[in-house]
């Protein structure tokens, strides 16, 4: 679904007075909204054609910390700027901010004017281009779920995060007088979403006390994670501005189920579901079975781009949900890769992998360059996994840690060839200074565990 205000909608609103702002905005490392907020008639007259950022916003970590050791910036090279070139038919309004528009915009070199190689946007967009020249659209659609809390942002930071208290009180999934009592916020979330230009689809208790989902109707690859990108930031604007908070992490409590963020996956050629044909088992196309069988082969490498935190191997736990197993099944939710809508034109291919701390760009990038792996080579797709999966034994695991998973990514053929040395390097130092972080950090689980009994 493209965005819904075009450029010259947009100079007649910010000459008629009903928007005043526009954010250009483009999605960091971690998937977040970075950029500047323009006076809209700055905006129409010049700053639409570019602005500038500074370089380091593609070699910080969650914290905005400046890691060292990245090739792309650096003290040594005096952290220099990006061009941001605003993309104009990503251009919406933001009803919630109230004379606000959005738009997205690419990272280029700043003498170059290419795309900046590291930028998630561009590599996303470099294997979209990828299966157009093999003659596909990618259609994805993500799922988010997130986590409602009674106070608000500043009052939990100034409690040392002691006071995480959902706004719920015990599991309302699919509860429909559960969810009313949330139906503040989350009706303000689906309808300013929706009026963004964000097809919401519907929003529901999830299971466990205090989680949500909120899904949108599918879309080609990058649009899609334009959306998803869009929708996290404003969920937490909405909860925000109502005095609520909401944490998009894979696990805030080990008692609690983790969030996770499922990826849907077709092919689509001249406008028809490359997945489907009827005439084979389960209306399971051989594209369909080859692309499958290519992220199967290179679901452990890829691990990283759908769960890029340590904390986010804490959400692979038995019976909460989440997969434990990079295998395939029909239908079947103990699986890492499901798939939905059999014998349908809806057929797809649901990665379950991936926790709502992802990156979309990354996560569907890595996914859509495994499975155009797997068609390309023809990969056969191994008999599919019924039952609990959680108990097989003797098959393909998803990685424990968050080190196990950069280190199979750093050997990783398939996405070096897909990707480039340099954006593999590039997201593996992430990974890796994650960890030292990590290892360097005293815990309030340590303390506890060791203060007086050690």
């Amino acid at each position: 679904m493209p965005a819904n205000l075009t450029f010259d909608a947009l100079k007649k609103a910010v000459a008629a007075g009903e928007i005043d702002t526009v954010l250009v905005a483009f999605p960091d490392m971690q998937g977040r909204l970075m950029g500047k907020r323009f006076v809209a008639r700055h905006f129409v007259d010049s700053a639409w054609e570019e602005t500038h950022c500074c370089n380091y916003l593609l070699a910080v970590d969650v914290e905005m910390h400046t890691v060292p050791g990245y090739k792309s910036a650096g003290w040594e090279k005096g952290y220099g700027d990006y061009t941001l070139k605003p993309d104009l038919a990503t251009l919406r309004r933001i009803p919630w901010l109230g004379g606000t528009a959005l738009c997205m915009a690419d990272l280029l070199d700043h003498h170059t004017h290419e795309e900046v190689s590291v930028s998630p946007r561009a590599i996303l967009k470099r294997q979209v281009a990828r299966a157009r020249a093999m003659g596909f659209d990618a259609m994805m659609a993500t799922e988010l779920e997130f986590y409602l809390f009674q106070d608000s942002y500043e009052a939990i930071h100034d409690s040392n995060y002691q006071t995480l208290q959902p706004l719920g009180r015990h599991n309302i999934d699919y509860s429909i007088f559960g969810t009313t009592k949330e139906e503040s916020v989350m009706r303000a979330i689906r309808n300013g979403l929706w009026d963004a230009g964000i097809p919401i689809e519907n929003s529901k208790g999830e299971a466990e006390v205090g989680q949500e989902e909120i899904n949108a109707k599918y879309s080609d690859a990058l649009d899609t994670c334009d959306m998803h990108a869009i929708t996290k930031n404003g969920v937490k604007e909405i909860a925000h501005a109502q005095g609520r908070a909401v944490t998009f992490m894979a696990k805030y409590d080990h008692r609690r189920a983790g969030s996770s963020s499922h990826v849907h996956q077709s092919l689509w050629k001249d406008g028809k579901p490359a997945f489907l044909d009827k005439k084979e088992p389960h209306g399971m196309s051989a594209t369909m079975r080859h692309y499958i069988a290519g992220q199967l082969a290179h679901a452990r490498e890829i691990t990283p781009l759908l769960a890029p935190f340590i904390n986010s191997y804490k959400r692979f736990v038995v019976g909460m949900f989440a997969p434990t197993k990079a295998v395939w099944s029909l239908d079947n939710r103990t699986a890492g890769f499901r798939v939905c809508g059999e014998g349908t034109k809806a057929i797809r291919v649901e990665c379950r992998i991936g926790g709502a701390d992802l990156n979309p760009y990354m996560a569907c990038a890595g996914l859509l360059a495994a499975g155009l792996a797997g068609i390309e080579q023809k990969l056969e797709l191994e008999p599919a996994i019924a039952g609990d999966i959680y108990q097989a034994r003797r098959v393909r695991e998803i990685p424990h840690t968050l080190g196990e998973a950069a280190a199979l990514m750093n050997r990783s053929k398939m996405l070096r060839a897909a990707f480039g040395d340099d954006v593999v390097d590039h997201y593996v130092h992430a990974a890796e200074w994650e960890i030292s972080e990590h290892n360097r950090v005293v815990t309030d689980w340590e303390v506890k565990r060791g203060f007086e009994r050690l």
